[in-house]
């Protein structure tokens, strides 16, 4: 990463009028890119060329646009990226038929099935059948397991992955810190709440985690010296709900009308951000923020696996 990006918290860039200094996720990730990209290339020296296959069932739109930048930065970076397509009325049975296809194969490296599925498909059938060792969403459950012990052999989700690459990028001190995340899910708030509790850089960190039964939220997200939102709902944190000084981190995205853009809608993140980064010191944006980190990151843990099937 950068040098002016890993020094430590006093090296920060500072806050504007508007108030708390913007994390680049999106100068970040390509930081982290660059660095995969030298990995990839040192494994292509010795004959290994890292892949990765992503698999997409149905047309959901979102999907197929996030998979498509997936498969660009993966050939950006070197690697054999393939995206596929299946169509929506795919069986189960065909599907983890063909992930069972590519778990034998030894070019394949890591293995991504987008989310969601078709209803009559089961998520957790499906991420059970991908290879550990190929799980490069951190999903499985032997990668869960391991990162809930702290052995660092296995492979965390990206996108908390991603957010702590950030904390730890723009010298954010975790140790000791009140931390809150809100959102409890299996893919952000319960990895990343397990990240920070970890012991070593960019952990160590006292968690409180929120979710839509949690009684009076705001009296937790004011005490948080670093706030995670991940609840999946537009602007629901405002400004009043944080502490000042507070390290902010927004990794919602939705979608709302805005009669002003030529779609009509507009990206948003979990986070009021126009009030919230009057009171917060550090804030990433929606997009450009955690959203870059995510992919960054499954391109970190697909080289990884790459190296570790080759023996390096």
């Amino acid at each position: 990463m950068p040098a002016e990006l890993a020094r430590a918290g006093a090296d920060r860039p500072p806050a504007g009028p508007e108030g708390a200094a913007l994390i680049d996720g999106a100068g970040l990730a390509r930081s982290i890119r660059g660095e995969v990209a030298a990995d990839v290339a040192a494994l292509v020296a010795r004959g290994v060329v890292p892949g990765l296959v992503v698999v997409l069932v149905g047309a959901d739109p979102a999907s197929a646009v996030y998979v498509a930048a997936k498969e660009k930065a993966s050939r950006e970076a070197g690697m054999a990226g393939e995206t596929i397509r299946l169509s929506a009325d795919t069986t189960q049975a065909e599907l983890l038929a063909l992930i069972e296809r590519l778990n034998a194969d030894d070019t394949v490296h890591g293995i991504l099935v987008q989310m969601p599925l078709p209803r009559h498909i089961d998520p957790d059938t499906v991420i059970r059948h991908v290879r550990p060792d190929k799980d490069v969403d951190g999903f499985h459950p032997v990668n869960v397991g391991k990162l809930l012990i702290g052995h660092t052999d296995g492979f965390a989700p990206c996108t908390p992955a991603g957010v702590q690459r950030m904390l730890l990028a723009y010298g954010v001190e975790t140790r000791g810190a009140d931390c809150v995340v809100i959102g409890r899910s299996t893919i952000v708030g319960k990895p990343m709440a397990a990240l920070l509790m970890q012991a070593g850089a960019g952990a160590d960190a006292t968690v409180t985690v929120c979710h839509s039964r949690t009684r009076d939220l705001a009296a937790h997200t004011r005490r948080a010296d670093i706030l995670i939102v991940a609840a999946g709902r537009a602007r629901m944190v405002t400004a009043d709900m944080v502490k000042p000084g507070a390290v902010v981190i927004d990794v919602g995205m939705n979608r709302i009308p805005d009669p002003t853009t030529k779609s009509g809608t507009r990206l948003v993140g979990d986070v009021d951000f126009d009030g919230v980064r009057r009171v917060a010191s550090l804030i990433t944006p929606v997009p450009g923020g955690v959203g870059p980190m995510t992919i960054a990151m499954l391109l970190h843990n697909t080289v990884r696996a790459a190296a570790r099937m080759a023996g390096a």
